[in-house]
């Protein structure tokens, strides 16, 4: 079955940088878009960013544009957010996604937080 597992979030000073990481597997990785969400308190999940394959096209939110990178090695059947310059309201639970085309999958989230 489809596992998504994100890891690398935690405690990070505005400014900072995180890098996360998703690892899958029960699907043919290479073969499908991967994205990443976030959901902070009190708002509702926004898109993050998103990466095809083949090919490794990528798009992002607005806001994270210039500050936030998403790549993946689909070797290694994982999906990684780079994310620079963090700020306070970045502070949320990011989850990794795919959609099959049949259904949604999101791992069970890794929590980010930016504070001094």
């Amino acid at each position: 079955q489809v596992q998504l597992v994100e890891s690398g979030g935690g405690l990070v000073q505005p400014g900072g940088s995180l890098r996360l990481s998703c690892a899958a597997s029960g699907f043919t990785f290479s073969s499908y878009f991967m994205a990443w969400y976030r959901h902070a308190p009190g708002k509702e999940r926004e898109f993050v960013a998103g990466i095809s394959s083949p090919g490794g096209s990528t798009n992002y939110a607005d806001s994270m544009k210039g500050r936030f990178t998403i790549s993946r090695d689909n070797a290694k059947n994982t999906v990684y957010l780079q994310m620079n310059s963090l700020k306070p309201e970045d502070t949320a639970v990011y989850y990794c996604n795919l959609w099959s085309g049949l259904e949604n999958y999101w791992g069970q989230g890794t929590q980010v937080t930016v504070s001094s």
